[in-house]
């Protein structure tokens, strides 16, 4: 009723005959809802695209870190593996290493990224708040990252012949 009530005042103002079209246009508050819901949905979708792309290029990062370690400390792993240290020894060795790497990454990021909030926040006069859930799930997300791209050099360093990773240098 209020839509047709105002459609009518605005033919009438604008001088609108009635076999015209309309000049304008009338938006509801439920389409304008509808419209950001969209728009906030598109935008939710395009950060975990994002997201999922840099979580996989750290990854690889991580991975080529880790590579180069492994080739590095070729001697080192076939003195470990003359020395007693079996091959679950190692793997778990360079699985530790790289979600080590990636957890103080990790820290180190969300502490970089608190301390520029503090910045911006003091210049806006806000009090953030800040969860303490999602610090930790993303502190474990960052483990879990190099843990899991870890485990392929892991494994490279576990295969290596004693005796040729001593001739190794």
């Amino acid at each position: 009723d209020a839509q047709g009530a105002v459609t009518v005042a605005l033919r009438e103002r604008r001088h609108i005959r009635p076999g015209e079209g309309s000049t304008f246009d009338l938006v509801t508050q439920d389409q304008i809802l509808k419209l950001v819901s969209q728009l906030t949905g598109a935008f939710f979708l395009v950060m975990i695209v994002l997201a999922s792309v840099a979580l996989l290029v750290g990854g690889i990062g991580v991975m080529a870190v880790m590579m180069v370690s492994v080739t590095d400390r070729t001697h080192e792993i076939g003195l470990r593996r003359s020395c007693g240290a079996t091959r679950g020894d190692i793997f778990v060795q360079f699985l530790i290493e790289a979600g080590t790497l990636t957890g103080i990454g990790g820290v180190l990021g969300i502490f970089v990224g608190l301390l520029a909030a503090a910045g911006v926040t003091g210049l806006l006069g806000l009090q953030p708040e800040v969860p303490l859930e999602i610090t930790v799930i993303a502190v474990v997300v960052s483990v879990g990252i190099g843990v899991v791209f870890g485990v392929v050099p892991a494994r490279r360093a576990a295969r290596l012949d004693p005796v040729e990773a001593l001739r190794y240098e």
